[in-house]
């Protein structure tokens, strides 16, 4: 099979398309035809050797993909050789056949075409498990504040509109004209720009004073005390990515006086039991949302596979609002 191989970490030009082995299921996985992928920041982090996959994944990049069903592995049912899916991945994305636990698959919903439904997997469960799927106490609860940084990115796309479907007041960050105007259209109440903008002074005044009940962070140690000065009392915030740094101080006194919580956890490297619980969850929950038309995967484009550096390329300039996606026809 053609796959995207990388001939060592660095820049985007170490990606090719070559010839790979032929992966096949092992008991519990579906062998995909895959019909596309889509490119995540996790997979230039991997590429520029700074995140390697989990013992066992593929060494090849791809967390996500959409394809058709070729071969059901010993002990799966529910499943067809023929039917449409999407589904979650630990790597081998980028290729025109993947393995992958049945129980991390998807059906594209329906009035979704194959190309478009590449876009969902790793953006749904994430911002489901990390914003609405935990504890009580903590996830976002309907008619709540919520701020999502970096709002026209593939997580940030989604979450607004998730959080809007809730009818929840939705804040977010973006640094141009374009991006704004493009998280204002899929449901945020207010977009700042960080370049330009103090987006807390900016949201405490919009909201009284109060701050948000949620924040959903991709940038990391640059904005910790930011989100903690943002909060609202009992408030959540929630890291998902490390952008702006891993390190940094936070003001203990000030998450105690506001009874907030802060969460932090990856998706890839979960124990194949929670990703099953993620992937069912995001099905029963975001699914009827997208056949609604309340939320849709916003595309970039589309390039073909064999142009995946160039796909990286945009998204490492930040070029773009929404998700690449990577066709293998």
């Amino acid at each position: 099979m053609k796959a995207v191989l990388a001939s060592g970490p660095g820049g985007p030009e170490v990606l090719s398309l070559g010839d790979a082995p032929d992966p096949a299921p092992a008991a519990g996985e579906v062998l995909l035809d895959v019909a596309a992928t889509a490119v995540n920041r996790a997979d230039l982090l991997q590429r520029s050797g700074n995140y390697p996959p989990p013992a066992g994944a593929s060494q090849i990049l791809g967390l996500e993909c959409s394809g058709r069903i070729a071969a059901l592995g010993e002990g799966v049912t529910g499943w067809q050789v023929g039917d449409e899916v999407c589904a979650l991945l630990s790597g081998g994305g980028y290729a025109e056949r993947v393995c992958v636990p049945a129980a991390q698959l998807m059906p594209v919903p329906a009035g979704l075409d194959l190309i478009s439904a590449a876009a969902l997997p790793e953006v749904a469960c994430t911002v489901w498990s990390m914003v609405f799927d935990r504890a009580p106490a903590a996830a976002l609860a309907a008619g709540e504040s919520f701020l999502v940084h970096g709002g026209s990115s593939g997580i940030g796309t989604m979450a607004i509109q998730l959080a809007a479907a809730q009818d929840c007041r939705v804040f977010t960050t973006a640094g141009t004209a374009e991006k704004l105007a493009a998280c204002r259209e899929l449901g945020a109440e207010l977009a700042v720009n960080y370049r330009d903008d103090d987006f807390v002074a900016a949201i405490r005044e919009h909201t009284g004073g109060v701050g948000v009940d949620v924040v959903l962070d991709t940038v990391g140690a640059k904005y910790l005390q930011p989100n903690l000065d943002v909060l609202a009392t009992g408030g959540r915030i929630a890291v998902i990515g490390l952008l702006g740094g891993s390190s940094a101080t936070l003001n203990l006194a000030a998450l105690l006086q506001k009874r907030a919580t802060l969460h932090a956890a990856g998706l890839r490297a979960r124990p194949a039991e929670q990703k099953a619980a993620i992937v069912a969850g995001t099905q029963a929950q975001v699914w009827p949302l997208i056949e609604a038309g309340r939320v849709r995967p916003v595309v970039h484009q589309v390039l073909a596979l064999a142009q995946a550096a160039d796909a990286h390329r945009i998204v490492q300039s930040s070029g773009h609002i929404g998700k690449l996606v990577l066709a293998t026809g």
